[in-house]
């Protein structure tokens, strides 16, 4: 009688099929400055190196240094950490900041964007009352992105809420998938404001979407940006997407760290997001052994 054949385990047998890898997209993880208000634009530099995020993102508004374009390339430099992305000034307090007119605003944008090597330049749609500004967004927003090679990166919003009142404060929507636009940014703070459901929003986004705002929410009427991961919103399940369809835009965490009771709270926040970020963007799946 011949001898039985070698009896193989079953994890050997399941190797020959497939194997476990981790794949890492190309994303650049990166600090909003807005991230460490109300201290100051300089800040966010020093405390993105000394945790090791790829970038920064700047939030143009009343603080001068993020409007002197000499000045961040110098933090740029001091720091050795590159401009990933520059917000436009959409705010409601940064109404005069870089001109009163909104297209103004988007133009230096542009320029700043271009002069620091950033890809991105993230706007909100236009606020209700900019009537011909609403009325003409999607079609400049086009054009302007056809002069250039940055990205303009078109944000989603939420209705506004008191009590049992809803404004719609934004135009062309708040939802900015109901729109034709080439670049999209998600921002998971903002579908948990809305009441949104965030995987379906960035189902609509498709291959268009080109920039995330990383933070958490929990639903409430304010727009919380809370740490990734102390919410409700699936921030692990966005990011375990990107790895898997070889996303190419940034990840920026954009969170909220004003009820920090000191520097090193604050600082321990951001340690915390990009801790989270980076273990949900290596996302381990099984590819066929060749």
């Amino acid at each position: 009688m011949r001898p039985p054949p070698p009896r193989r385990s079953v994890a050997r047998t399941l190797s020959l099929v497939a194997e476990p890898v981790v794949r890492i997209p190309d994303a650049k993880v990166a600090l909003s400055t807005a991230s460490v208000y109300p201290e100051s634009t300089a800040t966010a530099f020093e405390i993105a190196a000394r945790l090791g995020y790829d970038g920064v993102e700047v939030m143009v508004w009343t603080d001068p240094v993020s409007q002197d374009i000499e000045a961040l390339r110098r933090l740029s430099d001091y720091h050795r950490i590159p401009i990933l992305a520059v917000h436009a000034p959409c705010l409601l307090i940064t109404q005069r900041v870089w001109s009163t007119d909104p297209w103004v605003k988007l133009q230096r944008a542009k320029a700043a964007a271009e002069k620091l090597d950033a890809s991105t330049v993230v706007v909100h749609p236009p606020f209700r009352w900019q009537r011909q500004y609403a009325r003409d967004f999607v079609e400049g927003i086009w054009r302007m992105a056809d002069e250039t090679d940055v990205r303009f990166a078109v944000e989603n919003m939420y209705p506004w809420r008191y009590r049992d009142r809803e404004m719609l404060a934004y135009a062309p929507d708040w939802d900015v998938t109901k729109d034709d636009y080439r670049h999209f940014t998600v921002d998971l703070s903002h579908t948990a404001t809305a009441r949104t459901d965030a995987m379906d929003m960035i189902d609509r986004m498709g291959d268009r979407l080109g920039h995330v705002h990383l933070a958490d929410g929990k639903g409430s009427a304010k727009d919380e940006h809370l740490v990734p991961g102390r919410g409700t919103q699936p921030c692990a399940e966005l990011l375990e997407r990107l790895a898997t369809t070889n996303f190419d835009g940034h990840v920026v965490i954009e969170v909220n760290t004003r009820r920090a009771m000191s520097s090193a709270e604050r600082e321990a926040d951001l340690a915390e997001a990009l801790a989270f970020t980076r273990l949900h963007l290596a996302s381990a799946v099984r590819v066929p052994r060749s």
